[in-house]
């Protein structure tokens, strides 16, 4: 399936994030109770300017549609719902 944002909305794949214990063991995405804050862009609606495809981004936590493909879940935002581009 391909998938192409419209407006002002961005089409973004959640990374996993690993968190640190105070001790020094990793935990993988997967053991951590909150939903990642971090994706990168697979697209972008064509009234944005400022987030490019392959920007990795950090966006609200509760925000977005949740799309999934197959294995894959992706999260559909509204632009505003992205708050900074990590880099």
């Amino acid at each position: 399936m391909i998938i192409k944002p419209l407006g002002e909305r961005v089409l973004i794949k959640q990374t996993e994030q690993e968190e640190v214990t105070k001790s020094g063991i990793v935990l993988p995405g997967t053991a951590s109770k909150e939903k990642p804050i971090i994706g990168e862009v697979l697209a972008v609606g064509s009234k944005i300017e400022e987030v490019k495809v392959g920007d990795k981004v950090i966006f609200e936590k509760y925000s977005g549609t949740e799309v999934k493909d197959g294995e894959e879940n992706y999260l559909i935002l509204e632009k505003d719902n992205v708050l900074a581009i990590v880099e």
